[in-house]
C-alpha cells in the first residue's frame, strides 16, 4: 500500500510525534498519487477526510526509546482505562493492549496494512496483543479516532489502529538498543535487522527483531515495598490475613440474625489464631503477610519477531503481494506464595498445641436465640473460649514454605496474507486471503493439590495443626505445576473494487465495494487438576467455539461543491455494511461524513455513524472460572470469590457515534496549525457484568431483593471465614456514553539556523457514563481499583529542535488529578484523590556519518513516583495509568547501508 506524506489534517492531529511534516503538493496532474487513508477504502489525492486521523512515524517511535509499540500508543491523550502493560503483574499474561477512549481494548480494532490482525495472547484471546507487531518493521501508524464499523466491520467502535509495515524498504538497517531504570533494574536490550531489495518486477523486505526485557520488584521501590492500609493513625504497612505459619478461624460461631434472616457469622479477618514464628498466638496485624515483597513491579519478557513482505509484478496491471509475521514470546509474572484455605475437624490425633489457645465467640445478649450484632455487623458482646477437640476449624495459610507462584507464558502467533491486486481500466481491484493462528501454553508453578491434602487429613496421615507438616520436604508430594493451553484462529477471504463512477460539476465521484467471509474460532483447555477444582480454587471449565460471518460493503465519496464562495471544496462520504453472523443473524451499519473546506485556511468536518461489536468466542463460550474481586461488607474478607464466564445468548453491542471538528492553518501565522474535534459515542446493549459491590449491596446486605432476577442468578453467600461467593456472568445489560474534545496545536519555524517544532495535544473528557441495570456511574475524573483511570484532562507537549546532524526533543505528559471511585460518597478515605502528575522526557540523536547514528534519552527525567490513593489497584497505585518504573535511561546505535 503506497503512501504519501500527510497534509495539514494529520500534521495537527498529533504534534507530539516528530516525523510528521506537511509538504507542498505538486500542482501537476502527473505528480498526484492517490492514497488509501485509514477509515476509508477509497483512494484519494489527499488525507483531509471527515474523520480525525493521527500519524505516528518510525522516527517518533525511535525517539521515545520504544521496543514495543504499546509504550508509544498508550501515551496518546485519546487513550485511557485498563491498558495492559509491563507494569501489570497480576493477570496480565504478558500481553500489551491499546484502549482508545477508555472504552475497552475489545472496542479498538487493530489492523496491519489495512487488514485484520489475529487476536493473540493467552487462552481464547479476544483482542490483539501488540507484542506481535515488530517495532523495527513499522513505517507508520495511523490512528482513526472515530467509529468505522461500516468500513471495517466489528470492533471499530472507539477507533482503529492501522499499523503500516515497511513494504518498500531497500538496503540494510540494523539497530542495537539498551535501556534500564535509574534503580539499575528492568534492563532491556533489543536487536533488529531489516533487509530489503528490489528487482525488475518486485521487491522483498525481511525483518528480524529480538527483545529481552528484565524485571523489577515491588520490594525495591519505597512506594510499593509493602501493601498500605488505612487506620485511625494513618497509613500503615499491612498485608494479607493469610499469613505464613497459618491463620485459624473457628467455625463454631453460632447463628446470627441479619434483616430477620438466619445467617452464619464468621470471626472478623483480624481475629483468630496465627502460627507465624512456629508458635500459636492471637492474630494481630503484625501477623499479616507482606505479599509485595515477592511480587514483580515490572514483568520480564523475551520475544522474537520475524517479518517478510514481498511484491511481484505479474504484468503491467497485476501485482502479487504477500505478508508474513511470526512472533514467539516468553513472558513471566511472579506473585506471593499461594494462599490456601480449607475446613477440618480438630481431632485428638493432631498436635495438641492448639488446646491452650482461645478465641472470642459471639454472645446471645438478649436471649432471643440469636447472637447479637451491632449496626456495623460486629458482635455486641463476646466470650473467651478455648479450642477443643471436635471443633470445626477454618484454616488459611500463605505457603511461604514452598515458594512464590511463578507464572509463565509461551505464545506463538503467525499471520500470513497472500493476494493479487491490479487495475481493470481505471478501476482498482484486489483479492486476498488472510490466515492467522495463535497458540499459547501458560504455566503456574508452586500450586498445592488441596484435594490430596484434605484426603490425607481425613486419613490421619497429615496434621494441619503441626507446623512441621508444612515444611518443604513434606510438601513435595502435594506440589504441582498447572499447565493450560489455548489459542485462536482467523481466516478471511476478501475481494474489493474501487474507482471513479462519473464526473460531477465539483469533480469525480468515487466508490469502493467489497465482500468478505471471516471464520474465527478459539479454545482454552485448563489443567486437569484445575478443571477438577483441586488447586484450592473452584474448578475452571474449558472454552471452545467459533463462528463465521459473511459481509458486504459499499462506500461513496461525492464532491458536492468546488471553487464556490466560502466553499473551496465540499465533499460527502457515505458507507454501509451488511453482515450475517452464524451466531446471531443479520444486520447492517452505516456512516455519513462531510468535509467543508471554506478556503486554504479553514476546513470543517463531521461524521455520523453507527457501529457494532459482535461478541467474541471467549464471551460466548468461555467456561465458568473463579475471579477474586475487591468488595466491602461488615465481617467479610476484602476479596470476594466471583464465578465468571461466557453466555451463548449474547448479541452484538450497538453504537451511535458523532464527531465534528475544524482544521485551521492561518496564512497570517505561517507554520501554525490547529485542529479541534468533538466526539460523542453511545453504546447500547453493552456486554457487561454487574458491579461486584452492587451485587453485595443488593443481595447480601439485605434480603429484600432475594427474589429478584439479579440475586437469584448471583446465588450469593458468605462462609465462616468471611469469604463472599457469588456468580456474575456476562450479559447484554449495559449502556455506555462518552464524549469530549481533542485539541491539537502545532507550530514549526526556523530560528538560529535550526528547525524547530512545537506541539500541544490535549484531550478533555466531558463524560464517560456506564449503566449496568440501574447502577449508573460517570467515570470522568475517576480512578478505579480495576479498570484504570479516566482523567478529565490529559495533555502532551513537545518541543523538537534539529540541526544538520543532530536533533533533540523534550516532551511533557500531563495527567490531571482524579477522585478515587471507592471513595465517592465516603468520608473515611485518607487519600480520596490523586494529584496531577507530569512526566518529563528527553531524547536526542546524532548522525556520525552516512552509515552510523546514535540515539539516547531519559524518560521520566525527574523520577516522578506514582501517587497512592484509597482503593488502589496494585503496588499502592494504578499501573494502568501511572509509570511505576521511574526514571529510565535508553541508548541505541543505528547502522544502515
Amino acid at each position: 500500500m503506497k503512501k504519501t506524506q500527510l497534509g495539514l489534517a494529520v500534521l495537527a492531529a498529533l504534534p507530539m510525534f516528530s516525523s510528521v511534516q506537511a509538504i507542498a503538493a505538486d500542482s501537476s496532474a502527473e505528480a498526484i498519487e492517490k492514497i488509501q487513508v485509514t477509515g476509508s477504502r477509497i483512494k484519494r489525492a489527499d488525507m483531509e477526510t471527515a474523520s480525525p486521523v493521527t500519524l505516528i512515524g518510525a522516527d517518533d517511535i525511535k525517539a521515545m526509546g520504544a521496543t514495543s509499540i504499546d509504550s508509544v500508543l498508550q501515551k496518546m491523550t485519546a487513550t485511557g482505562g485498563a491498558m495492559t502493560n509491563p507494569g501489570i503483574n497480576n493477570g496480565s499474561g504478558g500481553n500489551a493492549r491499546i484502549d482508545l477512549r477508555g472504552l475497552g481494548a475489545q472496542r479498538t480494532l487493530v489492523l496491519v496494512n489495512g487488514r485484520r490482525m489475529i487476536n493473540s495472547g493467552t487462552g481464547a484471546a479476544a483482542t490483539v496483543d501488540l507484542n506481535t507487531i515488530p517495532v523495527s518493521m513499522i513505517k507508520q501508524v495511523e490512528v482513526l479516532k472515530d467509529g468505522a464499523s461500516a468500513v471495517y466491520g466489528t470492533d471499530a467502535v472507539a477507533g482503529v489502529v492501522n499499523i503500516i509495515l515497511k513494504d518498500d524498504f531497500e538496503g540494510l538497517d540494523m539497530n542495537l538498543n539498551t535501556a534500564m531504570s535509574g534503580e539499575g533494574d528492568a534492563e532491556e536490550s533489543s536487536f533488529d535487522i531489516t533487509l530489503g531489495s528490489s528487482f525488475d518486477r518486485g521487491n522483498v523486505v525481511i525483518g528480524l527483531q529480538y527483545t529481552d526485557r528484565g524485571d523489577a520488584s515491588q520490594a525495591d521501590r519505597d512506594f510499593s515495598k509493602c501493601p498500605l492500609a488505612e487506620g485511625a493513625n494513618g497509613l500503615y504497612c499491612a498485608g494479607s490475613a493469610y499469613s505464613a505459619g497459618g491463620h485459624i478461624w473457628n467455625a463454631n460461631t453460632g447463628t446470627v440474625l441479619v434483616d430477620g434472616e438466619e445467617a452464619t457469622k464468621g470471626l472478623a479477618v483480624d481475629g483468630g489464631i496465627s502460627g507465624l514464628g512456629g508458635e500459636y498466638h492471637r492474630f494481630t496485624n503484625a501477623d499479616r503477610y507482606n505479599y509485595a515483597e515477592t511480587s514483580y513491579l515490572f514483568t520480564p519478557m523475551e520475544r522474537i519477531n520475524l517479518t517478510g513482505l514481498a511484491n511481484f509484478e505479474i504484468n503491467n496491471s497485476t501485482n502479487l503481494f504477500s505478508e508474513f509475521t511470526y512472533t514467539k514470546r516468553w513472558s513471566e509474572q511472579q506473585m506471593a506464595p499461594q494462599p490456601v484455605w480449607f475446613d477440618f475437624t480438630y481431632t485428638d490425633g493432631m498436635d495438641s498445641s492448639l488446646l491452650s489457645q482461645t478465641y472470642d465467640r459471639g454472645v446471645d445478649v438478649d436471649g432471643d436465640g440469636y447472637v447479637d450484632l451491632d449496626a456495623d455487623g460486629n458482635f455486641v458482646q463476646t466470650e473467651t473460649v478455648n479450642y477443643a477437640y471436635g471443633d470445626s476449624i477454618s484454616y488459611g495459610r500463605r505457603m511461604t514454605d514452598t515458594g512464590t507462584r511463578n507464572f509463565s507464558q509461551t505464545v506463538d502467533t503467525v499471520r500470513a496474507v497472500i493476494g493479487v491486486e491490479g487495475f481493470v481500466g481505471d478501476y482498482a481491484w484486489d483479492v486476498s486471503a488472510n490466515f492467522g493462528r495463535n497458540d499459547s501454553v501458560d504455566r503456574l508453578e508452586n500450586l498445592h493439590n488441596m484435594g490430596s491434602i484434605q484426603d490425607a487429613i481425613t486419613a490421619g496421615t497429615f496434621d494441619p495443626v503441626a507446623q512441621s507438616s508444612w515444611q518443604y520436604d513434606n510438601m513435595q508430594e502435594f506440589l504441582y505445576t498447572e499447565q493450560n493451553s489455548g489459542g485462536s484462529q482467523l481466516f478471511i477471504l476478501a475481494a474489493s473494487l474501487s474507482g471513479e463512477m462519473f464526473e460531477m460539476p465539483a469533480g469525480y465521484a468515487g466508490f469502493a465495494v467489497g465482500v468478505e467471509r471471516r471464520q474465527e474460532k478459539a479454545w482454552y483447555i485448563p489443567d486437569s487438576l484445575t478443571a477438577q477444582g483441586l488447586a484450592n480454587d473452584p474448578k475452571v471449565e474449558p472454552t471452545s467455539g467459533g463462528f463465521d460471518v459473511n459481509e458486504a460493503y459499499v462506500e461513496f465519496a461525492i464532491p458536492l461543491l468546488a471553487d464556490a464562495p466560502f466553499a473551496q471544496n465540499v465533499d460527502l462520504s457515505a458507507a454501509i455494511r451488511a453482515f450475517d453472523y452464524s451466531t446471531f443473524g443479520s444486520d447492517e451499519t452505516w456512516k455519513v461524513g462531510l468535509t467543508w473546506k471554506a478556503n486554504d485556511e479553514l476546513m470543517f468536518r463531521s461524521v455520523v455513524s453507527t457501529a457494532f461489536r459482535a461478541p467474541t468466542v471467549d464471551e460466548l463460550y468461555s467456561g465458568n472460572s473463579p475471579s477474586f474481586e475487591q468488595v466491602t461488607f461488615p465481617g467479610a474478607q476484602d476479596q470476594a470469590e466471583v464465578t465468571v464466564g461466557g453466555n451463548q445468548l449474547l448479541t452484538p453491542e450497538e453504537a451511535d457515534t458523532f464527531t465534528a471538528g475544524i482544521v485551521y492553518e492561518p496564512e497570517w501565522f505561517e507554520g501554525f496549525s490547529m485542529t479541534v474535534d468533538y466526539y460523542d459515542i453511545e453504546i447500547e446493549n453493552a456486554i457487561a457484568s454487574v458491579n461486584e459491590q452492587y451485587i453485595v449491596d443488593q443481595c447480601l446486605a439485605t434480603s429484600a431483593n432475594s427474589g429478584s432476577v439479579l440475586c437469584q442468578s448471583a446465588n450469593i453467600s458468605m462462609d465462616t471465614t468471611g469469604r463472599i461467593k457469588f456468580n456474575n456472568q456476562l450479559q447484554n445489560i449495559g449502556a455506555e456514553q462518552t464524549s469530549g474534545v481533542d485539541i491539537n496545536l502545532a507550530y514549526t519555524f526556523e530560528a538560529a539556523g535550526l528547525n524547530w517544532r512545537t506541539g500541544l495535544d490535549t484531550t478533555y473528557l466531558d463524560e464517560y457514563v456506564v449503566t449496568v441495570l440501574d447502577d449508573t456511574t460517570d467515570y470522568a475524573g475517576l480512578i478505579t481499583a480495576g479498570i484504570g483511570g479516566y482523567a478529565d484532562i490529559k495533555s502532551n507537549f513537545t518541543l523538537n529542535v534539529a540541526g544538520e546532524k543532530w536533533d533533540a526533543q523534550y516532551q511533557a505528559r500531563y495527567i490531571a488529578g482524579m477522585d478515587s471511585y471507592n471513595c465517592v460518597g465516603s468520608s473515611s478515605c485518607l487519600a480520596p484523590t490523586t494529584p496531577s502528575v507530569v512526566y518529563h522526557d528527553l531524547s536526542g540523536s546524532y548522525i556520525i556519518n552516512d552509515a552510523v547514528s546514535l540515539t539516547g534519552g531519559v524518560n521520566n527525567l525527574f523520577d516522578k513516583q506514582p501517587p497512592y490513593y484509597s482503593g488502589n489497584n496494585d503496588s499502592n497505585t494504578d499501573p494502568y495509568t501511572y509509570d511505576v518504573l521511574g526514571r529510565r535511561f535508553f541508548a541505541g546505535v543505528n547502522v544502515k547501508f
